[in-house]
């Protein structure tokens, strides 16, 4: 008995269990009920249905529901009564500013500036938590803390329970990255997807093609909420030109890049090098960090035998692995 009730308690009074409710109903039409009866369903004297009997301690009383609903209703009630009364108030008070902000709103409404993480995150979820048909998210490669990993979760499963459809791009770094494959992998059995692409400039996120948000400042700290229609149509159409350039996360591994040996991250990082970036400029563009470039460029100095970093640039102009066709997405080269 006592496992029973443990499993079924606590309650709150609108999920009423089956044993209470059982013994409450009982205790109605016989106009008492043993006290003993009661051990399995501790909630009757919780939420007062039951009173101990005056004439005999061992027995409890029906409260009458006409009564018990009453006493419940009441706080609610007077919540709702003084919502209403703030509601009024707030009306009343932003009444004489109405007529005045009404010819702003065209432009003002349709970009809205964030400030701090937290305003941020907060008009997030509320777009995600309204979205019904698709995300389109750009997420450039850094390390998921695990505090951003479960937010981000929080976020986006409820998504993939009611079948809204998830794009995400990345940097090809980020299949070296067991965070991204750890999150990729907790929603892989809705309708996520996931691809990588060489090159991305900064983070998108887009909801059912009438919101965007855009960081703009490098510390993530300030960004713009898009509603104006033709700004969200045309960064639609930036994502959906890389998303067609891309490749599935779950090809997995790198591309090696005819037959010089080179992977396609480091076919991406000889053009930026042919192109003039330093180290630092093209590791943040291809989301990783400057020592891994790094270790790229010296590997692109090996198999093309070159000396120094103005030789590299010749080397890489003249070898003609800037030409070469990069695989088709979803192929193994």
């Amino acid at each position: 008995m006592a496992n029973r009730a443990k499993a079924t308690h606590p309650h709150a009074m609108a999920d009423l269990c089956e044993e209470g409710s059982r013994l409450y109903a009982a205790a109605l039409r016989a106009g008492r009920v043993a006290r003993s009866a009661v051990e399995d369903a501790p909630c009757l004297m919780e939420f007062a249905l039951l009173q101990p009997d005056p004439a005999d301690p061992s027995w409890l009383l029906p409260v009458p529901p006409a009564l018990a609903l009453t006493h419940r209703l009441g706080p609610i009630e007077r919540e709702i009564t003084e919502r209403r009364r703030l509601s009024t108030q707030l009306a009343t008070a932003f009444e004489p500013f109405m007529a005045l902000g009404s010819h702003a709103m065209t432009n003002s409404d349709s970009v809205t500036v964030l400030e701090g993480s937290e305003r941020i995150n907060t008009a997030l979820n509320l777009a995600t938590e309204q979205c019904r048909t698709e995300v389109l998210t750009i997420q450039p490669s850094d390390r998921l803390s695990e505090q951003s990993m479960q937010r981000a979760l929080e976020r986006d499963r409820p998504l993939n329970e009611r079948g809204v459809r998830i794009r995400t791009l990345y940097q090809h770094t980020a299949r070296y990255s067991p965070e991204k494959l750890a999150y990729a992998a907790h929603l892989a059995d809705g309708k996520a997807e996931y691809r990588t692409i060489d090159e991305l400039v900064e983070r998108l996120i887009i909801c059912d093609e009438t919101v965007a948000f855009i960081p703009i400042r490098e510390d993530q700290q300030v960004a713009l909420e898009l509603r104006q229609p033709g700004l969200v149509r045309y960064l639609i159409r930036v994502f959906e030109f890389m998303w067609n350039r891309s490749v599935p996360l779950s090809t997995g591994g790198h591309y090696e890049v005819a037959s010089h040996g080179i992977t396609e991250i480091q076919h991406s990082i000889a053009k930026l090098l042919v192109e003039g970036h330093v180290d630092e400029a093209i590791a943040r563009r291809l989301g990783m960090n400057v020592r891994t470039c790094r270790a790229h460029i010296a590997k692109l100095a090996q198999v093309l035998g070159s000396g120094s970093r103005a030789q590299l640039g010749f080397l890489i102009a003249q070898s003609g692995i800037l030409d070469q066709t990069l695989p088709e997405e979803g192929t193994t080269p």
